[in-house]
């Protein structure tokens, strides 16, 4: 759903029930003044049935739709998906705003396109254009899936039908130092020469992060600098402010994008390590204008993750409920269980005491716990304890009787 001009445009998506699923390519149109919602009908040739498209508004009031997922099935029990990397333009044709005529044309936008993924997420940026970030590309086979997650950016400049690339150019006091080395032969030609050895170009750094529970995550980070980069221990890069703090959001689907002033902060997100799924809660921003490096609002914390697979297990009960619950619950629970022992603090059998023996001892005290339990109007019938053949209150006393034996 996108907002244009005075309307929500809303497009796509599916339903699914235990039995079958069903997509969708209608346009409804809910207008902002009346609050009414309407069903448009577009002319032309519109995008196949889809979910997860993602849709933009360009400046003159039309809306752009690309990408999506949807599946089909081949025969009983078995279904195949499809990654959408298609891209549609939805725009009016009237002259007025009521008797506006919908129309859809496709677009084949030129430049290097993004590769085909799912969970995308897609903002509005400056200067005409609208970006991509993340997502996944599943690998189905027969009885499991394999998700390829990304972090990289893509631009498409919806005046000149193109996409490319975003592609990040490193903090001004590396480009001053270069610039620097250029300028000043003398000084500069060591730089140059490294320069020479090691060309510039984007290098893949692999982190492994270790969870609480011995969960191994790998994430796999980019960074724009020379390729020594990779070779140099994690104590030179500390040293090195400018360069280790080039970092990007780790890969992942469904993040959260917004746009402002120019900046795009990335937030949270899922991604998976083996049948583990996890949600992040990190927050990124980056310049949109100068495209120079990632900053980290909000570092990504592994062990604060919880794993909610097997949340109805007793044992994962059990776990979450003590780390939830805290002390208050187990001083709660202490104090129950003292209340519950001063009720019952019943006489109780000694070593190698008979059974006749403990009623003859005990019975005094069963008979003032049951009249206190039958309420001042019990009526007491004479009669021998062991017999329990007198008055009613005496089986309360049997019951406490038996409890305090257990």
């Amino acid at each position: 759903m996108v907002a244009c001009k005075r309307q929500l445009i809303v497009f796509g998506g599916f339903h699914e029930s235990a039995r079958d699923y069903i997509y969708y390519n209608d346009v409804y149109a809910f207008n902002l003044d009346c609050f009414t919602w309407s069903k448009l009908v577009p002319s032309g040739i519109g995008p196949a049935p889809r979910s997860g498209c993602q849709m933009a508004t360009t400046p003159e009031g039309s809306i752009i739709i690309y990408g999506g997922y949807s599946k089909q099935r081949i025969k009983k029990d078995v279904d195949k998906g499809t990654l959408h990397t298609d891209m549609f333009l939805l725009k009016t044709e009237g002259a007025r705003k009521e008797e506006d005529k919908w129309a859809w044309s496709r677009l084949n936008p030129s430049g290097v396109k993004p590769t085909p993924r799912s969970g995308f997420s897609v903002a509005i940026g400056p200067n005409n254009r609208s970006l991509l970030f993340g997502g996944v590309h599943d690998e189905e086979e027969e009885e499991s899936i394999e998700g390829d997650f990304f972090n990289d950016i893509y631009f498409y400049d919806m005046g000149k039908n193109r996409w490319f690339p975003g592609q990040l150019k490193g903090p001004k006091s590396e480009k001053r130092k270069r610039r620097r080395g250029r300028q000043a032969e003398a000084e500069g030609a060591e730089d140059e020469d490294m320069e020479k050895q090691h060309p510039q170009g984007p290098v893949e750094i692999v982190k492994e992060v270790v969870a609480e529970d011995g969960t191994v995550m790998t994430i796999k980070q980019v960074i724009s600098g020379p390729a020594e980069e990779e070779e140099r221990s994690e104590s030179e890069e500390e040293e090195d402010g400018a360069l280790s703090q080039q970092v990007e959001p780790c890969p992942r689907s469904n993040a959260m994008l917004a746009v402002k002033h120019g900046i795009l902060y990335v937030y949270g997100g899922m991604f998976e390590v083996g049948d583990r799924q996890f949600t992040l809660s990190d927050l990124y921003s980056v310049d949109l204008h100068k495209m120079e490096e990632w900053k980290v609002l909000v570092e990504m914390d592994p062990k604060a993750q919880e794993w909610l697979e097997e949340s109805e297990s007793d044992e994962e009960e059990d776990d979450t409920e003590g780390a939830e619950g805290g002390e208050e619950e187990e001083e709660s629970s202490e104090e129950e269980s003292e209340d519950e022992g001063g009720e019952e603090q019943h006489p109780s059998v000694q070593p190698d005491e008979k059974h006749e023996d403990y009623l003859s001892r005990t019975e005094q005290y069963w008979i003032k716990l049951a009249r206190s339990n039958m309420g001042p109007d019990a009526k007491e019938k004479k009669g021998h304890v062991g017999s329990w053949n007198i008055h009613p209150a005496l089986q309360s006393a049997k019951y406490y009787m038996l409890r305090a034996q257990a």
